[in-house]
């Protein structure tokens, strides 16, 4: 489709140079053809009063035979000059078709791919109540236990199900911009972020070490705080029984950097160009057993960053633990 639409494009573009070319081309004959022919006139009458009537005319002759090869020579250097533009117009025409095409062929790409991953992990929530609930209708033996247990089931699949469309609306929420930014306190914020976590770290046996100084940023406070916490959730999601996982920070000049590390399983090197793609999860697997989640939350991260006009940086060694590095403006 995009080929077909690119080979258009490029019709279109191509039809628009030819056009100007040859109105142009056309132009500069006739406005040539005409300087030329009046020149030729004048050295004519001029000549006339100093020759006879035989050289006049003998003489005349002469010049519009030059007038004519004048003319042939500037119509066969306009026809080159419109081959020219005719190649290379295609060829830039094509191009530019290409450059222009790409982003919507990217982003329709992205959107389909979008889409299928979506429709794959809302089906697997949505099949798992599905069938819990017509195994427990075929029952007739079904206790007040048994479906009490059913119901427990059930409100977790749709809290994940309402966790993953609260994601997906995080992700296509807003312009990617942060409208009326305001001085924000990074300790502050990470205490936010630490203390929503809290219950999950203990009950890992997990220490929430928070060491930012008094450094601030300029931005939403919310966002920031949904930030770490998302820095944060994932650490104890992937760190062992009695890890640790700490915060801290520093200024480097215009920037402030907020790191967050852990000590647990770490990322394969293959797999860290990826982690901030939606619903990439590492090692390649949809299995959401041993962590839980969508592969939302970097995603979003990534996009709140974008938005304060920071950048992330990440290290991770595998069975030692993962460093995430954000680095935001200054106040």
């Amino acid at each position: 489709m995009f080929h077909s639409a690119a080979l258009k494009l490029t019709a279109w573009y191509l039809a628009i140079i030819m056009a100007i070319s040859l109105v142009f081309s056309f132009s500069l004959y006739h406005v040539s053809g005409d300087d030329l022919g009046r020149n030729v006139n004048r050295q004519i009458g001029y000549f006339n009063n100093f020759l006879g009537p035989g050289e006049s005319q003998s003489y005349g002759i002469l010049r519009q035979r030059q007038l004519d090869q004048d003319l042939g020579h500037l119509k066969s250097n306009l026809i080159l000059f419109n081959l020219l533009v005719l190649v290379g117009g295609g060829a830039a025409s094509y191009l530019l078709a290409r450059r222009t095409l790409d982003p919507i062929e990217e982003a329709l790409d992205a959107q389909s791919r979008f889409a299928s991953d979506a429709s794959h992990e809302l089906r697997t929530p949505l099949t798992a109540i599905q069938t819990e609930n017509e195994v427990a209708l075929r029952d007739k033996a079904l206790t007040k236990a048994q479906a009490v247990g059913l119901l427990k089931s059930n409100l977790e699949e749709v809290a994940k199900l309402r966790g993953l469309s609260e994601g997906l609306l995080r992700l296509a929420d807003g312009n990617g911009s942060i409208v009326s930014p305001q001085t924000v306190e990074l300790k502050e914020v990470s205490a936010i972020a630490i203390d929503r976590y809290k219950k999950a770290a203990d009950a890992k046996r997990i220490s929430l070490i928070n060491q930012i100084p008094a450094l601030k940023t300029l931005g939403d406070k919310d966002s920031i705080a949904e930030l770490l916490s998302i820095f944060v959730d994932n650490a104890i999601k992937y760190s062992g029984q009695g890890g640790t996982v700490s915060l801290s920070g520093s200024r480097h000049g215009k920037q402030a950097s907020i790191s967050i590390a852990d000590k647990g399983q770490g990322i394969k090197r293959a797999d860290l160009p990826r982690i901030f793609e939606r619903f990439y999860q590492a090692d390649a697997s949809r299995n959401k057993s041993r962590a839980g989640g969508y592969g939302l939350g970097l995603a979003i991260a990534k996009k709140i960053v974008d938005a304060h006009h920071g950048h992330i940086e990440v290290t991770s060694v595998i069975g030692s633990g993962t460093v995430f590095t954000v680095f935001l403006p200054a106040a």
